[in-house]
Order: structure tokens, then sequence, then C-alpha cells
């Protein structure tokens, strides 16, 4: 069943890591983005009836209770199999928490990071490890009880022992779903430009390396397993029956409908992708009532920059320069990509058919060849991500031969029973492996 994914990118402070399309801007425009929201929303063609809902960030945990309810109340469904907030630490009362569960929001997503005092402060945060403490306990008592905490490997400042004791919190708090991402270092944060620039500002002169970030997630890896919470995502690790089925989606090519500035939407075959800037969509649903052809983006089959930022997580040093990967196992081709954003060269923005711009979720037609080709790639591409790897079709497996081959044999790949995924060290190296399938 689909999904709906709402965006607000709004927050109270710009993080120094953060590198999505959020930021500080003024009261008057957020009010007019959310009335612009509200228009998108109510002007979609329901085809479906989602089954969940997931407010990203941004940090709509800041959104006025009350705004969020009638902004809730003209999506269909309620109440919806799973509805996520996401909400940074500090700020939470308990009667924000009872107004979120009247919602029908029944998941939290904390971005706590690091619960050592040192590297919040210069991440640009304000929480203490107790504030997570309290806010876990005001939730539950509201009768949200799952919850998940995002943590990052790579902060600044961070070393084994400060990992060590977040994860310690970890094991103490026991949330059902823990989110674990390598620091992503590119021009799109303020600590990402500081480091590539070889500069000190935010404390980028003190990140870990590449190698002790590597051994960070490894180490979450482990422990989290050991506590019941194996990895069931390359990012993302649950207890049985917690796993994000809104998440799941993207990886699994079930459609969705995204609503807001930078929202992406996927109906089967085509995807969609509102304005990144919060002025220029706010302005164009103000002027036209709803996003017309001018006002997104179509691509048929992959935007891989969406799709590359879906919890990836994983910057590593080059594939030919690990021990025991050179020659035919190096994947020469790309050596140039690894560590970065996906190229220009990936993204084949192109015209779609006018209805199926003017609505992001159309029940699809007939595929084509070509589109059939492009979701074959993405399966690959995406369902690789899952632990539980992917069953190639007949055709799939004559396709891909030669990169599955060549991955199983350098131990970054295994197959059984007609199951392909992942090993420990593929998970490494899965930028690496997932480019291998793309153009084939």
């Amino acid at each position: 069943m689909p999904g709906v994914y709402l965006a607000y990118p709004f927050c109270a402070q710009k993080c120094t890591f953060c590198n999505f399309a959020s930021g500080v801007f003024p009261r008057e425009l957020e009010a007019r983005y959310l009335g612009a929201l509200r228009a998108e929303i109510r002007a979609h063609a329901w085809q479906w009836t989602p089954e969940t809902v997931y407010w990203g960030g941004g940090t709509p945990g800041n959104l006025d209770p009350g705004c969020l309810r009638e902004i809730l109340e003209t999506v269909p469904g309620r109440p919806w199999l799973e509805a996520t907030i996401e909400s940074a630490p500090g700020g939470l009362t308990a009667e924000k928490a009872r107004a979120w569960a009247a919602c029908g929001i029944n998941r939290v997503s904390l971005g706590v990071q690091s619960f050592v005092e040192k590297e919040i402060r210069r991440a640009g945060r304000k929480h203490t490890a107790q504030t997570v403490v309290e806010e876990l306990r005001l939730l539950q008592s509201a009768g949200i009880r799952n919850c998940n905490i995002d943590l990052i490997a790579g902060l600044s400042g961070q070393t084994v022992s400060s990992w060590r004791e977040s994860l310690d919190w970890i094991e103490r708090l026991a949330p059902p779903h823990v989110s674990v991402y390598m620091l992503e270092v590119d021009e799109d944060s303020r600590l990402g430009r500081e480091m590539l620039r070889g500069g000190a500002r935010y404390g980028a002169a003190e990140t870990p390396s590449e190698e002790q970030v590597v051994e960070f997630y490894e180490m979450a890896v482990e422990r989290l397993a050991a506590l019941g919470t194996p990895r069931y995502e390359i990012s993302n690790f649950a207890r049985p029956g917690f796993e994000s089925r809104h998440n799941l989606k993207y990886w699994t090519l079930d459609p969705y409908a995204g609503f807001g500035a930078d929202a992406h939407s996927f109906d089967g075959r085509v995807r969609r992708e509102n304005p990144e800037s919060v002025l220029e969509y706010t302005a164009r649903m103000e002027s036209s009532g709803e996003l017309t052809d001018e006002s997104v983006c179509p691509t048929r089959g992959t935007d891989h920059r969406f799709l590359w930022s879906v919890g990836m997580g994983l910057r590593l040093a080059q594939l030919h320069e690990k021990p025991g990967l050179t020659g035919e196992t190096a994947c020469p081709t790309w050596p140039e990509l690894v560590g970065q954003a996906v190229p220009p060269a990936f993204f084949d923005p192109v015209e779609a058919a006018p209805d199926r711009r003017r609505n992001p979720i159309v029940c699809p037609t007939a595929l084509s060849n070509a589109d059939a080709a492009r979701l074959t790639e993405e399966r690959f591409f995406l369902g690789l991500r899952l632990s539980a790897g992917i069953r190639p079709a007949p055709g799939e497996w004559r396709r891909f031969a030669r990169p599955i081959r060549r991955f199983v044999d350098a131990g970054l790949l295994e197959s059984q029973d007609g199951v392909i995924r992942l090993t420990s060290r593929g998970v490494l190296f899965s930028n690496e492996v997932f480019q291998e399938f793309i153009g084939l």
C-alpha cells in the first residue's frame, strides 16, 4: 500500500552537519508555506488510501499542534498503520506528546545524533542525554512507544570512547529502532565545506578519519545485533516488527506521494520532485493553486539524486585502494565516484505525459521496455540495501550476470537459494556495488 511524505523544512537552528534542504526562515514565510502545503494536499486526486505518513524536515516536531492536526486532517486514511514525525530533542512537552497521539502520530524519530555533550554542542545542538531520557518518557506516557533514535558516526571530536558512550545510552534506553549514519562530507553542509577546504571551524580539524568512522559503524552493527536490534537496511536497525514501514516503501519500489518543498513522489513508473526552494515552492502554489507542469521536475525511472540520499550514509576510500580489491574487482569504470555525490550523467530528466505530470500519483499504465529496464536497475540499486536482499528474475540474472559474478568473487555479494545480498564487507562498499547495476 502507498504512503505519504510531508516536508516541513523549517528548523530553530541549522546543524553544522546538515546537508538537507532545510533551514531557519522568517516566521511569515513559514505561515505562507503551511498554507501552500495544505493547498497542495487538498488539490491532490487521491486514487488510493495511504497506510503510512511521514513528517520529515527540517524539524516538524516544532510545529504548532493545532496546525499539525489541521494538515493531517487533509490526508485520508487515519488511523494510519504508521505515522511518523521527526523531532529534535528539546522542547517536547506532555501536552505536545498527547496532541501528536491524538492526531494519529504513533511513531517518533528523534534526531539525537550523539549523547556526548562536546559532540552535541559542536554540531550546533542544545540537548543533553537527560533531555532524550525525559522526552522518551513523555512519549511513552502519551502512548507513543515506537521511537527511532538517529546517531551519526564521524562528528567532530568523536572517539572510540565517546562513540561507545552513545551506544551505551542506546542500550539503556532500548529504543525499538536505531538509525546510524556516517557523516556525509560535501558542499551542502557547513561542516562538510569546512572539511573539504581544510579549515578548522565547527571542529572540522577534529573529525575522525574515514577509517575510524568505518570502525564506529561496525561497532554499532555488532553492538546493536547483540541487543536484539539487527540491521535490516544499511543504515537502519530494528527489533523484529519495528522496521520503518514507510521507509521500506522507498527500498521496495512501493508508490508514495510527497508534498512540500523538495518532496519526491513515485507512482510505480514516474518520479517527480517539487521545487527545492521553500520560497519558490510557496510562490508557485500561491500563484497557481497547484503544482503545474512547470512547477515540477518529472523524471523517467530513477532520480538518483534522491535515491542516493535515502539513508546512504557511507563514505569510504576508493575501492581499488582497499586490500584484496584490485584489478577486475576494483570497479575501475567509476573510481572517481567513491565518496562523492552521484554525477549529473546519472540524471535523466525527460518529458512525461501531461496527466502524470499534473498528478504525482496515477495508476501506472503498461511499462515500456526502457521504463522496465530502469525499474529493474532501481530494484537492484535500492533492494540490495536491505539485509534480506533481492531475488532476481531469470532475465535479471542474465542481464546482471557479470557484476553479480564479479562481486560474489570479491566477497561483496553472496548468492544463496536464488537470493543475492550484500555481505558484511559488501555493505562497506555498497556505493561501488550499486553503481555497477546502473545503465547495464
